[in-house]
């Protein structure tokens, strides 16, 4: 019986992993349900069985995508101080995240792009994502000693998107670095 477990456990592992590099590839809309279980070697039954639609799919794979983010971006910042010396390795951590050779952009932009309504549950798991990164600059900006941490994280959070965006649809790695160097001025302004 537990073997039977393991291999639906490991069936719907396979199923996510295998939509999230689609989805990362082509885009959500682009990739259909028989793509994802073509690749993944799986019948249709075993999508159905783990998920009840392919929104539900898109979730727990930005559900996945988010934990390992979080994870890649708290091993990035662990060493900083808190506040400045934070705020700058966050930015650190998207350049060498940009610099990537899989780097293809955020899951949760193409997302964000592809379900516009507010309240679709993929654009909750997009919005969920950006709030904990919004939260996590606001967190650093206040340690920071800015007079006002919420203006400084909005304006810092402008420019972690834009460098993310202009990596991915321009190719220059470099726009992390140089929106860096504008969050220094931002946060000696801020003081």
């Amino acid at each position: 019986m537990a073997q039977r477990g393991t291999k639906r456990g490991n069936a719907r592992v396979q199923l996510v992993d295998t939509a999230l590099d689609l989805f990362d590839r082509h885009g959500f809309h682009a990739v259909g349900i028989d793509k994802i279980l073509s690749e993944a070697g799986l019948a249709k039954m075993t999508l159905y069985h783990h998920f009840d639609s392919k929104e539900a799919l898109i979730v727990e794979a930005l559900a996945k995508r988010d934990a390992a983010f979080r994870e890649k971006f708290a091993a990035a910042i662990a060493g900083a101080a808190p506040g400045r010396a934070e705020l700058f390795a966050m930015f650190d951590a998207i350049e060498a995240w940009t610099r990537e050779p899989a780097f293809r952009g955020s899951l949760f932009d193409k997302a964000a792009a592809e379900y516009g309504e507010k309240d679709h549950p993929v654009k909750k798991a997009v919005l969920a994502h950006k709030a904990w990164l919004f939260g996590e600059v606001r967190r650093a900006a206040a340690a920071s000693g800015a007079a006002d941490p919420v203006k400084l994280a909005a304006e810092l959070f402008l420019l972690v998107e834009g460098a993310v965006l202009a990596a991915a649809v321009t190719g220059d790695r470099s726009a992390a670095r140089r929106a860096k160097a504008a969050a220094e001025t931002l946060i000696a302004a801020a003081r």
